[in-house]
């Protein structure tokens, strides 16, 4: 007997999968349990469009973050820091700063743990930052570390 998951079953498979099961198997237990559905037409065809749906979420989220990927590697962040007359700061500069720069120039919001910093920045000076935005897309975004004395425009 030909059923969709519901729900992941183990050994069966995983949820929204047609799969041949014994049609006891799946009268007794998998069906009364909620964990799966007759595989009928109208089924098949909602699970169809379902999947469809959900590949065209996927690919316009990747196609929003690779748009992302290309403005961020446009601009510069300036990221203001107390230093030393040798240009040293004060501290080190953070994900946590790279994620207000990033929100102040682009208005976007980015997790501080996607955020990877080449090395730890404890002097003034550029730098370029990786910022994972999507499983498959990640931008490298520059940033420039300025002694909050100087004016910078």
């Amino acid at each position: 007997m030909e059923i969709i998951l519901l729900k992941d079953v183990e050994h069966i498979g995983l949820a929204k999968a047609l799969v041949s099961v014994k049609a006891g198997y799946a009268r007794n237990y998998l069906i009364p349990q909620g964990l799966a559905i007759v595989a009928n037409k109208a089924n098949k065809n909602s699970l169809m469009q379902e999947i469809l749906q959900q590949e065209e979420r996927a690919q316009k989220i990747l196609d929003e973050a690779k748009e992302l990927a290309t403005t961020l590697a446009t601009k510069t962040l300036k990221i203001a820091a107390k230093a030393g007359t040798s240009g040293k700061i004060f501290g080190s500069v953070s994900n946590v700063q790279l994620v207000n720069a990033l929100k102040d120039t682009f208005g976007v919001e980015i997790d501080k743990k996607k955020i990877k910093l080449p090395e730890e920045v404890k002097m003034l000076g550029t730098y370029t930052a990786t910022v994972s935005l999507h499983k498959e897309v990640s931008a490298a975004v520059k940033f420039e570390v300025y002694d909050d004395k100087d004016e910078v425009a």
